[in-house]
């Protein structure tokens, strides 16, 4: 008897999963992002120079009312608008687990640290939809 309980529990809970994704997929059209959501476009690196990378990466965002297109632990996220206006970009926690975030000195941009000294230096500019990303190592 629990047994049977169990199961059609279980077909229950399986049975109310697709319908929400039934439900989810007729409001999102083709094409479309579900509020709150990034997605990258493109991506673009450059190593020409010796000991450093150039990253261009664009990112298409559907935020909610407050938020504006940033970076959260290293990959786009809809973040408080606040933050971009600041320019108070460690706010938005753009390095990834346990790297350091900094300013740097003209609001421009933030670098993160790696623990074995790599730096990551991200600018952004207002021509630019999304910030632009170079690598250093020491």
């Amino acid at each position: 008897m629990p047994l049977l309980k169990a199961l059609w529990a279980l077909a229950g809970a399986a049975i109310c999963c697709f319908l929400i994704f039934v439900i989810h997929s007729q409001f999102l059209k083709e094409g479309q992002l579900a509020a709150g959501t990034c997605e990258i476009v493109t991506l673009d690196r450059d190593s020409s120079q010796p000991r450093r990378t150039i990253a261009r990466q664009t990112a298409r965002c559907a935020c909610k009312k407050g938020q504006i297109a940033g970076t959260t632990r290293a990959r786009p996220a809809c973040v408080d608008a606040r933050i971009i206006k600041t320019k108070q970009w460690c706010e938005m926690l753009p390095c990834l687990e346990g790297e350091g975030c900094d300013l740097l000195i003209n609001k421009s941009g933030w670098t993160c640290t790696q623990p074995g000294g790599r730096i990551k230096t991200t600018t952004s500019t207002h021509e630019m939809p999304y910030p632009q990303e170079s690598e250093t190592g020491i």
